[in-house]
């Protein structure tokens, strides 16, 4: 701790095709999303590239207020999965995948 803040990484971002800013959160990050899928734990920048650059993407079923972003060659698997919500300004990523099946809206 320093000054009273805490020493912890920065909050990283990227902006979606549609120019919405789009965080992550380091504790987001590693106390939900590496804790719960340690194979992607090694592809943080190709979430935050699934975002700004996707290959596809689709409504989230959960929520009208998240969206599915794909990026194909990417992350563990055939694709990674990232899903943002956007229920809060700035939007925020809040899982990520590996996805080994095409998208169900995929046409290459």
């Amino acid at each position: 701790m320093l000054d009273g803040v805490e020493d912890r990484p920065p909050v990283v971002e990227a902006i979606d095709p549609a120019g919405a800013r789009v965080v992550l959160d380091p504790r987001v990050w590693n106390e939900k999303i590496v804790r719960d899928r340690p194979e992607v734990a090694s592809h943080k920048d190709e979430a935050l590239r699934a975002v700004s650059a996707p290959d596809h993407i689709a409504p989230d079923p959960a929520s009208a207020d998240r969206k599915r972003f794909y990026l194909r060659g990417a992350g563990p698997s055939r694709w990674l999965l990232v899903v943002v919500s956007y229920e809060q300004t700035p939007a925020r990523i809040i899982s990520v995948f590996a996805n080994r099946k095409d998208p169900k809206t995929w046409s290459a």
